[in-house]
């Protein structure tokens, strides 16, 4: 196990794998932001952020959730160069962060939800790597769909540096699929568009290309990736390939909907404001 004394002599925390799994999971419990690890920790990396994230889902199946499919994070190279990453992350779905459709997002299980729209694929097959090519990875999926995510940091501000974010699931919260269903050979991935509409008005606009340059790409990424922990894809998982656009903060009272070419619209109620602070005030 690693341990390390934070730089800062003021500081009297000393991080290990071990302890930062916790404190992650406690923030998350507890609605509460933090500053990213790796100013105390500068050694948290890549590879350390794995090995706590796999922690963590370790805990998350000891309460009782069940892994459901696998989500990636920074597919935008945009969306890198602007939180100081240079790489897509992988992590993990569970049952307890699956949204169906009228659910509202969650409010009061999160910190700073912000909605991104994603292409979601539904795996017909089990797929391992190493090696694994985008048009391997499409062969494999069964089912296409339209979804958004709900994303939360346990960093204040969403502010983190590679480690930080892998271990905190890369900013896992919930997610939505929607009801439109297509098979991969039905639909232009790379073309497919989408409008986020924020209270009636356009905010953004991506496509399929914006992933990668093609979802598939995001998936294979995935796949490769998980076999360097000799882990796989199975068949029946949901894999978010990873946002589109920017991701919006779901304000209370607000309604956000991604609006896609041909998957459908995926609409996300973002609570009631007046009851939201009520409830607030009174925890």
């Amino acid at each position: 196990m690693t341990t390390v004394t934070p730089s800062d002599p003021a500081q009297h925390t000393l991080w290990t794998e071990d302890s930062v799994a916790t404190e992650l999971l406690a923030c998350e419990a507890e609605r509460r932001d933090r500053t990213r690890f790796t100013d105390e920790w500068p050694e948290l990396d890549v590879e350390t952020g794995y090995r706590i994230q796999a922690e963590t889902l370790r805990r998350r199946l000891e309460r009782g959730e069940k892994v459901v499919g696998v989500k990636l994070g920074l597919t935008s190279k945009a969306k890198q160069e602007r939180m100081g990453v240079d790489s897509p992350f992988v992590a993990w779905l569970t049952d307890a962060m699956v949204l169906q459709p009228g659910d509202e997002v969650p409010q009061d299980k999160l910190i700073h939800p912000r909605i991104e729209p994603e292409i979601v694929f539904v795996m017909k097959e089990r797929l391992e790597g190493p090696g694994v090519t985008a048009e391997q990875a499409l062969a494999a999926v069964g089912e296409v769909y339209g979804g958004a995510e709900v994303i939360d940091s346990r960093y204040r501000d969403f502010k983190f540096r590679a480690g930080d974010v892998i271990a905190d699931n890369a900013s896992s919260g919930a997610y939505l699929v929607g009801d439109v269903v297509k098979a991969p050979g039905d639909i232009d991935l790379v073309a497919e568009t989408v409008e986020v509409v924020v209270d009636g008005e356009v905010v953004d606009f991506a496509t399929g290309a914006d992933v990668m340059g093609h979802p598939a790409e995001a998936l294979a990424l995935a796949v490769n990736d998980l076999a360097t922990r000799g882990l796989a894809v199975e068949a029946g998982w949901v894999v978010l390939t990873g946002g589109m656009s920017d991701a919006h903060f779901a304000t209370r009272g607000s309604v956000v909907t991604c609006r896609f070419g041909t998957l459908g619209d995926v609409t996300l109620y973002c609570g009631d404001p007046v009851e939201d602070a009520a409830a607030d005030a009174g925890a």
